[in-house]
Formats: structure tokens, sequence, C-alpha cells
């Protein structure tokens, strides 16, 4: 296994990797679970670690040389390493551990290939950083975007860094927004291959610096990938000090969302 996991490509390591962590989510769900507390209401479960555990196996199997960023195990590796994979082995923890299945696994070298894993839906979302595929049964199919649903996400989860100027749950009290769009909380970065896969319209969060984290690295690939637009609240490029993130289908979606978020007024129709 060791040796097959050593062949495969980055994307096929991703792949592999958030397989594995996917695997143990679901076969540990139900499972009376240990919690580890992280102070202000944040929580770890057995399985986010043994998930964790499972995927940092296969990423050392395949990459011995590369270092590690997880959720749960912290920085491993060479500090400042040129090739570093950021782990996320259970986005929606609070959603797991009270019996919901709205979880999601998320594996991504940093600037490179990237997967987010479904453990109840059977579907794992890929990027080698040029496409995007979805892969269920042994199939793979090309990710479409399309703004048709007009399921738009909103992560209303704390803490607000934009407020006052900025909070995402603002979106849902603007009359044009409810008008255009059928909000949606499903409390996982699932959401964002969601978009990708053409299951969401877009996506809005707040928060700093999100291109970097274990939560939303993965997703954020994804979405580039398969042409979405991905921006920061702001409209500008992510980065180390971006502010937020607005992933859409298409550009009339996300000029929507952004004339919104900006106060604005609703912009010409979607297309």
């Amino acid at each position: 296994m060791i040796d097959s996991y050593a062949g495969l490509d980055d994307a096929g390591v991703a792949t592999a990797a958030a397989r594995a962590g996917a695997d143990v989510v679901r076969d540990m769900y139900g499972q009376r679970l240990t919690r580890i507390d992280k102070g202000a209401g944040d929580f770890a479960t057995g399985a986010d670690v043994a998930a964790e555990k499972a995927i940092l196996g296969v990423v050392r199997a395949a990459r011995p040389d590369d270092a590690v960023l997880g959720e749960e195990g912290g920085q491993q590796g060479v500090a400042g390493a040129a090739r570093q994979w950021l782990v996320d082995p259970l986005c929606g923890t609070l959603n797991y551990a009270v019996g919901n299945m709205l979880v999601a696994v998320n594996v991504a070298l940093r600037d490179g290939a990237a997967a987010v894993a479904d453990p109840f839906g059977g579907e794992v979302f890929f990027t080698d950083g040029e496409t995007a595929w979805v892969r269920q049964d042994g199939v793979d199919v090309r990710l479409a975007p399309t703004p048709s649903t007009r399921l738009v996400d909103v992560n209303l989860d704390p803490p607000f860094p934009g407020a006052p100027a900025f909070r995402a749950v603002d979106l849902l009290a603007r009359p044009e927004f409810v008008q255009r769009f059928r909000p949606r909380v499903v409390s996982t970065t699932l959401a964002l291959a969601w978009v990708a896969a053409g299951k969401r319209a877009a996506y809005v969060t707040d928060g700093v610096g999100l291109s970097a984290s274990v939560h939303f690295a993965a997703g954020i690939a994804l979405c580039r990938a398969a042409g979405c637009v991905v921006t920061g609240t702001d409209g500008g490029p992510l980065g180390p000090a971006g502010r937020g993130l607005v992933v859409a289908a298409d550009g009339g979606t996300h000029r929507l969302l952004m004339s919104m978020i900006r106060g604005r007024g609703p912009a010409s129709g979607i297309g």
C-alpha cells in the first residue's frame, strides 16, 4: 500500500488521503466520542483525531519529505518547507457530533492539488490545480459550476473580523438578497465543493487569510480550477491579509452579490 501511494501524483495523494479520512469519519459515525475542548465553544472529537491520523498516514507514505499543517496536530515537518499539506480532517464537527451528516474532509497541497471528500455522499471532489473533477463509484466527472440553483450558502459562524463594515449574516436581512437567491446554511466547507459542482450558486463567509486555512484551502482550489469567480468580500484577490471569501459560479452572480455586500443595491440580472 505504501508503494502504491508513492506512485501517485499530487492529485492522487490528495484524493487518497481525503478518502482515508472520510472512511474513518463514516466508520465512527454514531459512536460515543471523546470531546477535546479547544476553548471559545470550539471542540474536536475522537473522530477528528483518528481521521487526521489516517490522512497523515497517506501523506507520509507518499510524500515523506513534505510538511503538514493539521487542524488537530498542528505544524509537522520542516517549518517554511516549499511543499506543505493543509489538512482539515472533519469540517463540520458540531454537525457530526449531533448526528448531522453534513461534513467534509479537506486535504490540500498549498498552491497545488487538493481534494474534498463527502464521507456520507460517497463523492470525492479533486483537482490537480488546473482542472477539477468529482469521483463517485469509480467514475470521474468534470466539475461544471452553474448559478441555476440560485442557492447561496452563507457561513454564520462567529467571529466576524469584518464587522461592522461586513458580516455575512447581514446578507440575510437584505430584501434584494432573498428576492434573488435562496439562502442556505450547512455549516461545513463542503458547500464550497458544491459551488464547483453546480449544486450551489455561491458561498459567502467572513474571515481573514482563508486561502491558507486548513478549512478553506481545498475548497478554494477546487473552485478556482472549476472556473468559479473567487475573491475576498472586498472584491479583491485572496491573500494572507485578505478579508472574507465570495465564491460564485459565474461573473454575473459574483457581481450581484458584491453589489449587495457593498450596500449599493441589486445589480443588473445574472448572466
